[in-house]
């Protein structure tokens, strides 16, 4: 029997369409099928000058917006050989590590509402509105956050911003212990994920997972150590593995990592110099004749930026290097075999975003 998963389907998390062959309860073959949410990001790109770009990656991944704009600013950057002031860098590394904080708590209350848990969701989104309500301070947006600036941000940190923002670490850290009492132990989450969507380190590198996907098999790679890039060298941070490369593995990187974020967050916000927020940065930025790729660590994986410049305002061409899209590749192995009730735990922890698979 054929059945269609999606694509209106709340535990797709988006507009994603899965055309699943069944025999029984057993599914025999899956395919995805992508593109209900095809915007045209990448070509988009080419008539807009690189500032202009910057909102159009809010729409990647919406749940990590602050990282998607970091990916275009550093790459711009590192092409056109801009300085950012050392207070904007900090700022950066603030947001983007609390954004990363709050898009762990997504995945950690839908992946719990897709196997049946109503509570974690609440407490989660729960925890995420203070996030926002950070960024809405400090930005006037909720969602779609457009921060950054090439050379570095747009606005300072209000009065009071970097206070409520320490208390908010010292609240999170303390409250993940709510998430490992109702949801790490409990024995009807863990007979629906403990050896469910396996997969090793040889078959991730084969199909170029990254992130969480990647480092669930015990292979540490991170960006923010491996490639260092603005300055995540200053701190002082864990490389979250897990040994099985299942979906509690998956589960539990997302939740040790979102507190090494933390980690991060807290020393940032104890070292933030005075100074600027935004560099001397020319009124129409041009990035120099070539090719350039930049990348950084996303909530999803390595995020990746390829710019062919003509050494004009606007790029040749701009084609992004999206995580989900590349994690989604290994869906279709992982089904074949499954039964149809181990297809939401599994789809749920490789954890995508439908704006990032579309771009």
């Amino acid at each position: 029997m054929l059945l269609n998963v999606g694509p209106q389907h709340p535990s797709t998390h988006g507009v994603f369409r899965l055309v699943v062959k069944v025999d029984g309860e057993t599914i025999v073959d899956a395919q995805p099928v992508i593109g209900y949410l095809h915007r045209g990001t990448e070509k988009l790109a080419e008539g807009l000058q690189y500032t202009q770009f910057i909102p159009y990656t809010d729409r990647l991944d919406y749940l990590s917006s602050m990282l998607n704009n970091f990916a275009i600013v550093h790459a711009v950057e590192e092409a056109a050989d801009i300085e950012v002031p050392e207070r904007a860098q900090y700022l950066r590394i603030i947001v983007a590590e609390l954004n990363r904080v709050a898009s762990h708590l997504v995945f950690l209350g839908t992946y719990l509402l897709d196997l049946g848990a109503m509570s974690p969701f609440l407490y989660a989104f729960q925890d995420r509105e203070q996030i926002v309500d950070l960024f809405n301070k400090i930005c006037g947006a909720r969602l779609t956050y457009n921060y950054m600036r090439v050379g570095g941000v747009r606005w300072d940190a209000p009065e009071g911003w970097i206070d409520e923002a320490k208390a908010f670490v010292k609240y999170m850290k303390d409250r993940m212990q709510l998430y490992h009492d109702l949801v790490t132990g409990n024995e009807i989450f863990l007979n629906r994920v403990k050896g469910i969507g396996k997969f090793d380190a040889a078959t991730a590198i084969n199909y170029s997972l990254s992130g969480i996907n990647l480092r669930s098999t015990g292979y540490k790679w991170d960006l923010r150590r491996d490639r260092p890039y603005s300055i995540y060298d200053r701190f002082d941070f864990e490389v979250i593995t897990g040994t099985n490369g299942d979906c509690y593995d998956r589960y539990i990187c997302h939740i040790q990592e979102l507190m090494e974020s933390l980690k991060i967050v807290e020393q940032a916000l104890e070292a933030i110099p005075e100074g600027p927020v935004l560099g001397k940065v020319p009124k129409l930025i041009r990035v120099p004749a070539g090719e350039y790729y930049s990348s950084i660590e996303g909530a999803r994986g390595e995020l990746g930026v390829y710019i062919v410049s003509e050494g004009k305002d606007k790029p040749y061409r701009l084609k992004l290097r999206k995580p989900s899209f590349v994690n989604l590749q290994i869906l279709r192995e992982l089904l074949i075999g499954q039964s149809m009730a181990n297809l939401i735990a599994i789809l749920g922890a490789v954890d995508i975003v439908l704006g990032e698979v579309d771009a």
